[in-house]
């Protein structure tokens, strides 16, 4: 397995065990991102992103029928850093949000899956950056020491284009 292949295993590794991301939409005036859930299905990055929203909220107002998005990840531990973007649109369909429910998300829709104010999300990334921050205190050492501490960093980013998705 090559280097770029075993960062995106710990990427997604990391984000199917943390979940919350900074999920923000471009092109938006005001350019806030906020936190949100990420949840996958599988063990690849190929697959969407799905978050579950409600449609009174200003950031699916203006997500519309769907525009481009980012979602910015930091690992809990901080030894790992992603940026992912792609499309992101609303998303209507009962035997997805089935499969996804959870008592977490019940907390948040007292109407349970028929609340009408839920809103799927859906988010097919097709470009994901990650970065390993592995060995950052050593770097820091090398570095008062007067050494160059690129070469901690090699072979720890990974530039990841994902295939495009129909469905």
């Amino acid at each position: 397995m090559d280097r770029e292949q075993q960062i995106a295993d710990k990427f997604l590794k990391s984000l199917q065990g943390d979940r919350v991301v900074m999920l923000g939409l471009a092109g938006v005036d005001d350019g806030h991102s906020q936190p949100m859930t990420a949840q996958l299905e599988g063990d690849s990055l190929a697959g969407p992103i799905w978050f579950f929203s409600s449609k009174d909220t200003d950031f699916v107002r203006q997500l519309g029928d769907g525009r481009r998005a980012l979602a910015h990840f930091v690992a809990k531990g901080h030894d790992l850093f992603a940026s992912l973007d792609g499309t992101l649109a609303p998303y209507q369909d009962r035997a997805t949000i089935d499969r996804l429910w959870n008592p977490f998300i019940a907390a948040w829709f007292p109407g349970g899956k028929d609340d009408p104010k839920l809103q799927l999300l859906r988010m097919d990334a097709d470009h994901v950056q990650v970065w390993l921050n592995e060995n950052g205190a050593l770097a820091a050492m090398k570095l008062l020491l007067g050494r160059d501490p690129k070469q901690e960093y090699r072979g720890k980013m990974a530039d990841i284009n994902l295939p495009p998705r129909t469905g």
